[in-house]
């Protein structure tokens, strides 16, 4: 029995967290972050950053270093209702603008508003994006099928402690377990509710079998593992990616290498 169920470094889970908006709160929940090394991503509206309320763009590299930077839309325009080349202006500029400013591709975002609809999807899949997070939610630690129609574990105000607590305990079941927080940051303000994401932080961090990831890393990780060439006995599987891989092989953890062939039979164990 072949399963993709770990992680990095042999990890049975993964905890990844959400935010939009770029607004000055973040600063003060990148800290909180940083404190527990937790790690996220943060849709950003590249169209907005001269605000006042909104973080300065000289410093967007070096406030989410540790994390992820994301689109959200120029201006944070719903493309469900919007023509398919205005879809196209909010998805590239927002790209182009943050681009610029963290040195690296842009290549997942928030859907603004949640709203979108199968020609959004297409658009985005045909303008570089790889994952969009919807705002509908499922409450369990499932990954998602679609990963631009990715649905969160839970809004932060919602059972937050208590699914935290039931992540820690689920046992693993030959299946990958993912924690999907989201929210805005300026929320926490606005409910005076800041120790909230302290308290789960704190009991989350510093967990020997939780991989703490961006969204794009889980995206490029579990991309990896679907593009593993197995033989057809399944006695053989060639890793052609860049990176370390793990599976289960009839329960046991197997490491593959990067660019190498490994016999399944023989059980290179960890």
């Amino acid at each position: 029995m072949i399963n993709f169920d770990r992680f990095p470094n042999n990890k049975r889970k993964v905890l990844t967290m959400s935010y939009d908006d770029g607004k000055v709160q973040d600063r003060k929940l990148v800290e909180i972050f940083n404190k527990y090394g937790i790690r996220g991503t943060f849709h950003v509206n590249g169209g907005y950053l001269p605000r006042p309320e909104r973080i300065e763009p000289e410093e967007v590299k070096s406030l989410y270093k540790n994390h992820e930077v994301s689109a959200h839309g120029l201006t944070h325009q719903s493309l469900g209702i919007s023509p398919r080349e205005n879809v196209v202006q909010q998805v590239l500029r927002d790209r182009m603008i943050l681009e610029k400013l963290v040195g690296y591709p842009v290549r997942g975002m928030s859907y603004p508003n949640g709203l979108y609809n199968d020609l959004v999807v297409d658009i985005l899949r045909a303008t570089g994006i790889e994952y969009c997070r919807v705002v509908e939610t499922h409450n369990n630690f499932s990954m998602p099928q679609d990963f631009l129609r990715w649905k969160g574990t839970c809004h932060h105000n919602d059972k937050l402690l208590e699914l935290g607590q039931k992540f820690l305990e689920q046992p693993y079941k030959n299946r990958p377990h993912l924690m999907y927080v989201w929210g805005h940051s300026i929320e926490f303000e606005r409910d005076d509710n800041w120790d909230l994401i302290e308290k789960f932080c704190e009991m989350m961090s510093d967990k020997d079998d939780i991989w703490y990831a961006t969204n794009i890393e889980i995206v490029d990780y579990m991309k990896a593992l679907n593009d593993l060439k197995f033989s057809a006995d399944c006695t053989m599987v060639y890793n052609p990616s860049a990176m370390t891989l793990w599976i289960s092989v009839d329960e046991e953890p197997i490491v593959l290498k990067p660019g190498k062939l490994t016999e399944l039979n023989h059980k290179v164990i960890y």
